[in-house]
């Protein structure tokens, strides 16, 4: 089957890459606009296939950057701004009503299980009102190890680097890196 995309000039994906280079971006950009578009037709496919294995997982791994087995689970209704830019481990778990901003790159370790309610926020918005109305935002990585669990409704900033056996509480905000072993 031809692809039958338009060519479109660098200029056409350039807030895409200021976005996931860090810097400030425009994110009504239609393009980035097409890409959350997307992402909602992904996971409305994800949700409709749960009782259907190779389906639901070849779902996962359409909606996902990368998936480190057939073993990952996500629990509908979900909500990702891109999908692609968050890349899980083997052995995940994301329980239901988790939304994740992946503005930015979230790298997700092995055997890692989300409560229900998670949220994950790369995006950031100027605080200063003047400049908030100019429409720019920006994002910042974020980074979860390996055997880390989630607790409902718990939040995780942008920025934020969650090391490996941890232990995140039901209802925190994260606004610090939490080392290993917490």
């Amino acid at each position: 089957m031809a692809d039958t995309t338009p060519a479109h000039d660098e200029s056409y994906y350039a807030e895409e890459k200021k976005m996931l280079a860090s810097k400030p971006y425009l994110g009504m950009d239609p393009y980035l606009s097409k890409l959350r578009l997307e992402a909602r037709q992904k996971v409305a496919e994800l949700a409709k296939t749960r009782d259907d294995t190779d389906a639901f997982n070849k779902a996962i791994h359409n909606l996902l950057g990368t998936v480190g087995d057939e073993k990952a689970i996500i629990e509908s209704p979900v909500h990702f701004d891109y999908g692609r830019n968050t890349h899980v481990g083997k052995r995940f778990y994301m329980n239901t009503m988790c939304t994740i901003l992946d503005c930015a790159r979230v790298d997700i370790g092995d055997d890692v299980l989300m409560g229900p309610h998670v949220q994950i926020y790369t995006a950031e918005h100027p605080t200063d009102p003047v400049v908030r109305l100019e429409g720019l935002e920006s994002a910042r990585p974020i980074k979860i190890g390996n055997n880390v669990w989630i607790g409902g409704g718990a939040i995780i900033l942008a920025g934020i680097t969650i090391g490996n056996n941890v232990t995140v509480g039901a209802g925190a905000v994260v606004t610090k890196d939490v080392p290993n072993n917490v």
